[in-house]
């Protein structure tokens, strides 16, 4: 597996190199952070589909449409004059909150479901989600702006804005922290045992509802985070915000829905390869499929006779 992975790594190197070949270094050192910055939304949207996955056995096709509602939030309650830093608490807390609503009064009535039907329910949940953003804020022209867009620092000669260096270590934090939260601590142990078998966790004395509400928050409170900054980064925009958990599911698929460390490297090169890809003349109009690309070749490269890469066992 390890090799695959590498080869994997090599791979996806090697087509943002030819990609990007003839171009001016500075160009493509321009594009790269900027696909990074992407990329870093993308793993971490990623990330939390995986924490979600791995505990409740729910692939959630509504954290976008979770964190566009929290951007839209934050970003009208700054219109009315809100203390910034209270604006981003807001929109943090409407994704945690949608999330949590899903994760306690829904998600526990399909715990007996097939993943597929979890997986279309959280689909329905991001449509009424979407529905309801798309009818108090109508379709029109906006921007989401942080106090540290006009920050930057200078790093191997680009000019790296602060909020795409908070964008990127963030991400590499949350991917750490909850690697050993998941993998150290008695709560992240009940979280997989919960994966594993949810009956007989409950026979042991695992508190169910409890886990899997603190699992709903941690990916509720991923998705704000995330919306947050694609709305500042990318563009302000529900609809487009919502479908960000497209390229999210390809980076989880990069790590199996298991591995937090190959989900932030997928969803990297995702975003390096959509940046590098608007280079080219003849490539850029196809730069939205990319992440399908990534992910057709990762489950090509690591599947394992004709079980899912993602099956979890009966």
């Amino acid at each position: 597996m390890k090799s695959k992975q590498a080869t994997f790594i090599l791979a996806m190197g090697l087509a943002c190199t030819l990609v990007a070949w003839g171009k001016p270094l500075a160009v493509i050192g321009l594009f790269v952070v900027s696909g990074m910055a992407v990329g870093s939304l993308y793993a971490l949207g990623g990330v939390g589909l995986v924490v979600l996955y791995r505990t409740t056995g729910v692939l959630n096709f509504a954290s976008g449409a979770m964190g566009a509602a929290g951007v839209m939030l934050a970003w009208q309650l700054g219109q009315w004059g809100w203390y910034e830093p209270m604006t981003w608490v807001a929109g943090l807390a409407l994704a945690t909150g949608l999330s949590l609503f899903y994760g306690r009064l829904i998600a526990p009535h399909l715990a007996a479901r097939d993943t597929v039907v979890k997986a279309v329910a959280t689909l329905g949940f991001a449509l009424i989600v979407l529905g309801a953003t798309s009818f108090v804020w109508d379709d029109d022209v906006r921007s989401f702006t942080l106090p540290s867009d006009q920050m930057a620092i200078r790093l191997l000669g680009l000019r790296v804005t602060v909020t795409r260096l908070i964008v990127f270590l963030t991400t590499v934090a949350l991917v750490i922290g909850i690697w050993v939260y998941l993998e150290h601590t008695r709560m992240g142990l009940q979280m997989r045992a919960l994966a594993n078998d949810r009956h007989i966790s409950s026979l042991i004395g695992v508190r169910i509802l409890k886990v899997e509400t603190i699992a709903w928050g941690m990916a509720g409170f991923i998705a704000g985070f995330t919306g947050l900054m694609f709305g500042d980064l990318v563009r302000l925009e529900p609809n487009i915000i919502t479908f960000v958990v497209i390229p999210s599911i390809a980076a989880a698929i990069c790590g199996r829905l298991d591995s937090l460390g190959m989900v932030l490297i997928g969803g990297l090169f995702i975003g390096v390869l959509e940046s590098l890809l608007t280079l080219s003349p003849w490539l850029k109009s196809v730069r939205t499929v990319a992440p399908f690309v990534v992910a057709i070749a990762m489950l090509v490269l690591l599947q394992s006779g004709n079980r899912l890469l993602f099956g979890r066992d009966e």
